[in-house]
């Protein structure tokens, strides 16, 4: 059987000209580091780095009837949007589990954009077609669209040259539609995927290679560097932002996922019922942040999570090593009754139980100011 070609960003030979490694990502042949994951994640943490992920889909949702098929397939309460502003929310299946995390950006009346992940957009798509029986206008714009994340405390610093948006103005959540470096029209979001503060800037493909040097070149004060998805999933993992495909699925609950503050039960949408008699219930396991107690034992996806009798409790979804805390920090599934921060458990390292220590997330102080925007996958 033919493997499928992997697709290119626009900036792909720019990438291979800055010695990225490349690697396949989500169908995509992206860049997972330009130097080292440890380096780029403290230029980020620390300072300021750029990512290209335009691999990332957008969807444009426009008409008349574009508000009620939002509200029906989403979980957040999108007639709380005002233009300027966006959300993060999930799309629900129909059997308790989730479709996909996404973004809704309020464009203006009856105009919205929807930022899906990479390895989910044909599966958004043709979920949304579905139930779009009113004849909302859908239009997929994701192979247009480039998309970079400015991030770090030093962003607005780095960008501020090349625009006359005030960008520490914008709130959290919040964007602007402006020119930057000379481009007009370019969505300026004040959100992100790492905790470290800064930008996401969507633009046409025709202007990201302009934009993306214009960009290094004012942020070269800065000490801004191109920054691969290593470090990205790394900084995500501090903060214990969910990434799709592995610490939330189609098979996972939301509300067990920690997602309750973006369901919205004053409204029906799919599957409400059911979440919210799951809720009332109470749920039987939580995702949790946890911190290994020595410096010795990676966590992994998959390994088993266990209690001091080496009881199966649940089993981690991420993990790795923190760059900041230089200790194994991890993500995972476990009883209720053992959720709460200061909870001890151990991680099943090769056949060895190491003990681990439930933490109150973020696992990592960032600099953001609300709760994360989506997974990037």
């Amino acid at each position: 059987m033919e493997e499928t070609p992997l697709k290119t960003v626009a900036l792909h030979a720019v990438h291979q000209a800055l010695g990225a490694k490349m690697v396949p990502f989500a169908g995509y042949a992206m860049p997972v580091r330009y130097t080292s994951d440890l380096e780029e994640h403290h230029t980020v943490r620390r300072g300021v780095g750029i990512f290209d992920v335009s691999h990332m889909g957008e969807f444009r949702v426009r008409g008349p009837q574009a508000l009620d098929l939002l509200q029906r397939t989403t979980s957040n309460d999108v007639s709380k949007l005002v233009p300027g502003r966006a959300q993060y929310a999930y799309l629900p299946n129909e059997t308790g589990g989730i479709v996909d995390d996404l973004l809704v950006y309020m464009l203006g009346e009856e105009d919205y954009l929807l930022v899906v992940n990479a390895s989910n957009i044909a599966k958004d798509w043709q979920w949304l077609q579905r139930f779009n029986t009113a004849g909302a206008e859908l239009t997929d714009i994701s192979d247009h669209t480039s998309l970079f994340a400015v991030q770090g405390p030093h962003a607005a610093a780095a960008l501020q040259a090349l625009t006359d948006v005030d960008l520490k103005s914008i709130p959290y959540y919040g964007f602007v539609r402006g020119t930057l470096a000379g481009v007009p029209d370019v969505l300026i979001s004040a959100t992100g995927y790492t905790g470290a503060g800064g930008f996401e800037l969507y633009l046409p493909n025709e202007h990201a290679a302009e934009v993306w040097q214009r960009i290094l070149a004012a942020g070269q004060p800065y000490g801004l560097k191109p920054i691969g998805l290593g470090a990205r999933d790394t900084l995500r993992l501090e903060m214990g932002y969910c990434l799709y495909g592995q610490d939330i699925t189609d098979d996972t609950s939301p509300l067990e996922a920690g997602l309750g503050w973006v369901t919205k039960f004053t409204k029906s949408f799919t599957n409400s019922e059911s979440l919210q008699a799951q809720k009332a219930a109470g749920v039987t396991r939580k995702l949790v942040g946890f911190v290994m107690d020595g410096p010795g034992g990676l966590p992994r996806a998959h390994y088993p999570l266990v209690d001091a009798a080496g009881a199966s409790i649940g089993e981690v979804t991420s993990g790795g090593q923190s760059p900041t805390l230089s200790r194994g920090i991890g993500l995972g599934y476990v009883l209720t009754e053992l959720a709460a921060p200061g909870t001890p458990i151990f991680v099943q390292v090769r056949g060895k139980n190491l003990p681990a220590t439930v933490q109150k997330l973020p696992l990592v102080k960032g600099t953001d100011e609300a709760p994360p925007t989506l997974a990037v996958v």
